[in-house]
């Protein structure tokens, strides 16, 4: 669902093609939404047959590939609010195939499971870190919307709070309260 209302939402702006699509999912919305490259076609082709987009043109430049232009019918825009009240009216509760991993963590030796929390605990960092100076980059584009610093924070607080929470799991590991 996700990926039919970004597409959709991408759309009301102004006609697209694909790889224009691509772009701008991975260069504004690819810190806090997981749109794979081939899902954006396959939507795009579902979404035409489905009448919530049409094609406008085929663009070509020299030898390039050919490139088709979408944009958002009427029933597009209706199904686009719809998806968007749905997205809103949602609550979803987040799993963690990490806490199966907590689960069963007495099944691995403990210098292992530090090796696994200390590798989290940088890896976290190093999202965070990219988050942080993403966030600062789009919210001085005078063309990035205000509500971005809204989505940005959302990203940036639940990073902050899963790395605090991997830091004290390492801890009590380290002090042999777990394993």
């Amino acid at each position: 669902m996700t990926t039919r209302l970004v597409i959709l939402g991408l759309l009301r702006d102004r006609p697209l093609y694909g790889y224009e699509l691509k772009h701008i999912i991975e260069e504004h919305m690819g810190d806090w939404t997981a749109i794979a490259f081939g899902s954006i076609y396959y939507a795009l082709d579902k979404l035409a047959g489905e009448g919530f987009v049409e094609q406008v043109g085929v663009e070509q430049e020299g030898a390039r590939p050919a490139r088709t232009v979408y944009q958002i019918t009427e029933t597009g825009r209706a199904e686009f609010l719809r998806l968007l009240r749905e997205v809103w009216s949602a609550f979803e509760r987040q799993y963690f195939a990490i806490d199966v991993g907590l689960a069963f963590m007495n099944a691995l030796p403990a210098e292992e499971i530090k090796q696994y929390l200390h590798r989290r605990v940088t890896m976290l960092e190093e999202v965070l870190q990219h988050i942080q100076e993403h966030q600062a980059e789009q919210i001085a584009n005078p063309d990035v919307p205000a509500q971005a610093r809204a989505v940005f924070e959302h990203s940036r607080l639940h990073m902050e709070a899963e790395l605090a929470w991997t830091r004290d799991v390492l801890q009590q590991v380290e002090q042999g309260v777990y394993v």
